[in-house]
């Protein structure tokens, strides 16, 4: 494994901008996003979709098209620079020091190739001395390590005889055949059942422990960033609008965006009959985003600013209520307040009560 210097995060992003052009114009697909991730840590990506999650990390591979998407910023991967860096040197790095989970198993294998095959070749690519044997012997023993069933006879099967959970397991041995720092899982158990789901983070958590690896894992299910991260950066309109440990992202939110995703969670202990909280409205488009806070149309909250600040000024990420660690793009005065009177009490009225 690659190793960044001593106490310095293994991957760095700083204020990355990435734009599509298109007939009908600019997609500012990311805008001015920083974040950073140490080894042997877990952050969580959060937000809807096209809030910019997917398209961040992509460029972390360098996966998007030179010849179109315009990039901007820095991107570190264990001391190395990735924005402007040569394609050549762009495959040393993808799959061997950093490798990425993709959403969809079945998309992300070939159709017409064996298993076992992916898996030798994605290792063949980066031990080219290393002759066919080795790199089977190398795929059964991952397909192993993940635990595929019978790892030796199942080398030998096309994907499309795998089951979901198979397919994002083999996906995830891809991904680690190398022993890669860093590794980027995108929605890692969309539509997989619950046990499997259980059983994909449980595997990602024990692969982390044996390697010391980062992880950045992209997922709308709260729940899964409470089992694995350690760190939680929230995305919407492309920016990043909260930033904090996870601890306090899920037990102090202090962006409405934030409460509105913690408000939409089913809770098994309510009352069936009861309703979600659904955010209103839509995400913006990202050829003409607003021109204050991105939130601010589908925000029951702005009223409590004074001027019309939030659909006039774009809040800047600054420090929250709780400490230098707790970053929130925001203009409401008092947060924390207005969550604790208006917002606890319909997600957890539990914790409400125990507090008189």
């Amino acid at each position: 494994m690659t190793a960044a210097d001593a106490g310095a995060p293994y991957l760095e992003i700083n204020n990355l901008t990435v734009r599509f052009p298109t007939a009908d114009g600019l997609v500012q697909a990311v805008t001015d996003l920083s974040y950073s991730v140490e080894l042997g840590k877990t952050l969580g990506i959060v937000g809807e979709s096209g809030s910019g999650k997917s398209v961040s990390s992509m460029a972390v591979l360098g996966l998007h098209d030179a010849r179109t998407a315009q990039i901007e910023g820095s991107i570190k991967v264990g001391g190395t620079e990735v924005v402007g860096l040569r394609e050549e040197k762009m495959r040393q790095l993808r799959g061997n020091s950093v490798a990425m989970i993709f959403q969809d198993a079945l998309a992300a294998l070939h159709p017409f190739y064996k298993v076992g095959k992916q898996l030798s070749e994605a290792y063949l690519v980066h031990h080219p001395s290393a002759t066919k044997k080795e790199a089977r012997r190398r795929a059964v023993e991952m397909l192993d390590r993940v635990g595929i069933p019978q790892p030796d006879k199942r080398v030998d099967q096309y994907p499309h005889q795998y089951s979901g959970g198979m397919r994002q397991r083999a996906m995830i041995a891809m991904g680690l055949i190398n022993d890669p720092s860093l590794l980027i899982a995108d929605e890692p158990t969309t539509a997989l059942d619950v046990t499997v789901q259980a059983q994909i983070l449980d595997l990602l958590q024990d692969l982390q422990r044996e390697f010391n690896s980062a992880i950045v894992i992209i997922t709308h299910d709260l729940g899964v960033v409470a089992e694995m991260a350690d760190d939680v950066l929230v995305m919407y309109g492309g920016r990043s609008v909260e930033r904090g440990s996870c601890k306090e992202i899920l037990t102090h939110p202090e962006m409405p965006y934030t409460w509105g995703l913690l408000s939409s969670v089913p809770d098994l202990n309510a009352d069936p009959n009861a309703r979600m909280i659904p955010i209103p409205g839509n995400p913006p488009s990202l050829l003409t985003p607003p021109p204050g806070c991105a939130f601010a149309p589908r925000c029951l909250h702005k009223d409590k600013v004074p001027g019309g600040l939030c659909e006039t000024t774009l809040p800047e990420l600054r420090p929250g209520g709780r400490g230098s660690d707790h970053l929130k793009r925001c203009h409401l005065p008092d947060p924390d307040a207005v969550y604790e009177a208006e917002i606890l009490p319909e997600i957890a009225p539990e914790l409400t009560e125990e507090s008189r």
